[in-house]
């Protein structure tokens, strides 16, 4: 029988609401699991439980009373490292930043716990969340609960193990170029890239398109009440747009709405098991009612790496030079090379270069999704990371020796697209034994048909029954 601690977010706040279950019994439930299980994973870099159980016993009292039910209200809540909270540590994985103390809760935690969530634990990721593995010389290595040789992916790869591993119901995430897809594909779990200014974020980089924060969680209905309560203006980011209506997933919608499938994305190297998963959405979304058309783009991964890193060579490269000046030595050798990667694009392109590489980029995407509600395609072309790889010489994809390691995985180019919601749900399972994942893209700001779509997937091919629970797989305890 499944443990308490995989329990989904909505069905505990029904409990919650009929006095059924109290939330101080699902975090205790929550905590053993932590306690039981992590060593083996390592997804967390720090717990709260000392605040945690307090705040679930004043959450019981308000159910008790029947006032100020707040959406969140008493549901554990893992928060990604890099969304600070006042008066903890905010390292972003650097060792040279182990001791910086955040001096206010980043946006997304602040409503998190205005709604009542309980922040009980806090997640890895790589550093200064710049790679799809999640290990840095500060945590060490974060490893898949279905199978830990492998990663469980990154950026925000804690937050997807600890999810898959049932520390949490709900976890925070972020996206600068599928820092939560890539997790969420890898782990089972559920992760949603909101359009540009739908979530705020920290200045200064909250002015860059191609990032955003965002939930992730075991359900599409989980992951759309995350989201729910992230979205909307904040005056602390100038870019968040007005509140979005509340997203409240609904299968039965998609009767009649035209998905394009698109398996490559242009020439992206996708491993059979990835293929044969993502058709077997399509078709799961035929069952649904949808109309499926398979279609094609005239992307290549050269040009995407290329126009991405241009991105970064002007943004997010210098941004991340200027956090580790001086203590260059101390830096994974994935962190240096990425900031060589950014500066020589920087070097070989303008910006007005990678500007019009990537508005080009866009026009492509809207012609080809013309006609269609809803595109469908891989997470990742290839299934798996091993746990503590560089990948610093590129990546073999399907025999194709790729030159770097991002060029495998298909999430960049709906950064570029950066107002297109995207929602990646699980797929299957690859042969190496951890989940695929696909994804889901809309048109910009179109947030309701993406977790429509996922959860028409998720009723023909349900999902949140199946975790990483069998020894002889993962070597965890049951």
């Amino acid at each position: 029988m499944t443990g308490l601690h995989y329990l989904d977010a909505t069905t505990a706040l029904g409990l919650f609401r009929r006095r059924e279950l109290s939330p101080v019994e699902l975090l205790e439930a929550t905590i053993g699991r932590i306690e039981e299980v992590n060593g083996g994973i390592n997804a967390l870099t720090e717990t709260l439980f000392e605040e945690a159980l307090p705040a679930a016993r004043k959450a019981a009292n308000q159910y008790a009373r029947g006032r100020d039910l707040t959406p969140l209200l008493g549901l554990p809540v893992a928060a990604k490292e890099k969304h600070g909270i006042q008066g903890r540590t905010l390292s972003q994985g650097l060792v040279a930043r182990k001791d910086s103390v955040a001096a206010a809760d980043h946006p997304v935690t602040a409503r998190i716990r205005s709604a009542g969530g309980i922040i009980h634990a806090r997640t890895t990721t790589p550093e200064l969340s710049c790679a799809t593995v999640t290990h840095s010389p500060l945590w060490g290595v974060t490893r898949n609960p279905w199978n830990p040789k492998f990663s469980p992916g990154g950026s925000s790869g804690g937050s997807g193990a600890a999810l898959a591993a049932g520390f949490a119901p709900l976890a925070s995430a972020s996206d600068i170029a599928g820092s939560t897809r890539l997790p969420a594909s890898f782990t089972g779990t559920v992760g949603y890239k909101a359009p540009y200014g739908r979530i705020p974020g920290l200045a200064p980089l909250s002015a860059d398109h191609y990032r955003g924060d965002g939930p992730m969680a075991r359900t599409v209905a989980d992951t759309a009440l995350l989201a729910n309560i992230m979205s909307g203006r904040h005056p602390g980011d100038h870019t968040t747009v007005a509140d979005g209506s509340w997203i409240t997933p609904d299968p039965g919608s998609v009767a009649g709405l035209r998905i394009a499938l698109c398996i490559n994305l242009g020439n992206y190297p996708v491993a059979p098991d990835v293929e044969i998963n993502t058709r077997r959405v399509a078709e799961a979304l035929k069952a649904a009612g949808a109309v499926v058309e398979e279609i094609t783009l005239p992307w290549t991964v050269e040009v995407i790496s290329e126009t991405m890193f241009t991105h970064f060579g002007y943004l997010l490269g210098p941004a991340m030079e200027d956090e580790t000046a001086g203590s260059e030595a101390q830096l994974a050798t994935y962190t240096r090379r990425f900031m060589a990667d950014a500066r020589a694009a920087a070097q070989a392109n303008r910006y007005i270069d990678g500007l019009r590489a990537e508005t080009l980029l866009q026009a492509q995407l809207a012609e080809a999704m013309t006609g269609f509600s809803a595109l469908l395609c891989p997470a990742s072309a290839i299934p798996a990371l091993e746990a503590d790889g560089d990948y610093l010489d590129g990546i073999d994809a399907r025999g194709q020796q790729l030159s770097h390691y991002w060029q495998a995985h298909m999430t960049a180019p709906f950064n570029i697209a950066n107002r297109c919601p995207v929602l990646a749900v699980p797929s299957g399972m690859a042969d190496c034994g951890i989940p695929t994942g696909v994804q889901i893209v809309g048109h910009p700001f179109e947030d309701a048909t993406v977790f429509n779509v996922g959860a028409a997937v998720e009723s023909v091919l349900p999902w949140a029954d199946r975790h990483p629970m069998a020894p002889e797989l993962t070597g965890l305890p049951l």
